[in-house]
């Protein structure tokens, strides 16, 4: 009996792009060239360093014209002394002199009734920054606005403060963890302790915020609140600053 003639259904049609079993290797596997492209291996991709925010700040600072100088006020006008700046700054055409006001903030978490809450604090009471080009000019402005009762240092040539210091009280501060805000605002996570263990008088180190690492002297204690007003020597003269008692340790 003959075979019968081979005819072209014989041979089916490649179709492009697709692999033979053999391209395909053992029970189909795709060749290593297709299998780096899978999701998993660009989720084992390591994630780029995020840039630290306040160097970033401080970079930017460099781009600025003039320097920062710190004035002093009277307490509980520093908002208005920053309004009163900024209106003379214009009506005695110092623009080119007088760049930029700022009242140093930050938040912090209050502890009213047992229940935590984020209230918005000045980090100088009593001080405001400016960014000027000194000359005598822009020294008199300043000086001479109501609310101001002089610069920071030498009387008629005040020190410009170093991009560390104004990083510090100006820096934005770091993003919390979304499951450490909750807690914040839930007044979840740790307990708020009710005993009281610090005294008038004593000394103890700032632990967080711009203080950071500087020592400082209980001069007021809010059990209610959970917060002491201490003593910290900034540029010279002791400045009354809140904290809350976990932001403080002794000595």
């Amino acid at each position: 009996m003959s075979e019968s003639p081979l005819t072209p259904d014989d041979f089916p049609e490649e179709v492009p792009g697709q692999l033979s079993a053999e391209e395909a290797g053992p029970a189909g596997e795709l060749p290593e060239e297709a299998a780096t492209d899978s999701p998993e291996a660009t989720d084992e991709a390591e994630e780029a360093p995020r840039p630290d925010p306040v160097e970033e700040f401080k970079n930017e600072l460099l781009l600025l014209p003039g320097e920062w100088y710190v004035v002093h006020t009277y307490a509980g006008y520093e908002k208005r002394v920053k309004a009163n700046v900024e209106s003379r700054t214009q009506s005695l055409n110092m623009e080119e002199y007088i760049f930029q006001v700022e009242v140093p903030e930050h938040e912090v978490t209050e502890v009213k009734s047992g229940k935590r809450q984020q209230v918005t604090e000045k980090v100088l009471p009593g001080y405001v920054l400016v960014r000027m080009d000194l000359t005598d000019e822009s020294w008199s402005a300043i000086r001479n606005t109501p609310g101001v009762t002089g610069f920071v240092g030498l009387s008629n040539k005040p020190a410009p403060l170093s991009l560390t210091e104004v990083a510090k009280l100006l820096a934005p501060e770091p993003e919390e963890e979304p499951e450490k805000a909750q807690q914040a605002r839930s007044g979840g996570g740790a307990e708020v302790r009710s005993d009281v263990a610090y005294e008038i008088g004593e000394s103890v180190t700032v632990m967080e915020g711009p203080f950071a690492t500087l020592p400082a002297t209980v001069s007021e204690i809010n059990p209610d609140t959970q917060k002491l007003k201490v003593l910290v020597s900034i540029f010279g003269r002791e400045t009354p600053v809140e904290l809350s008692f976990n932001q403080v340790a002794k000595i």
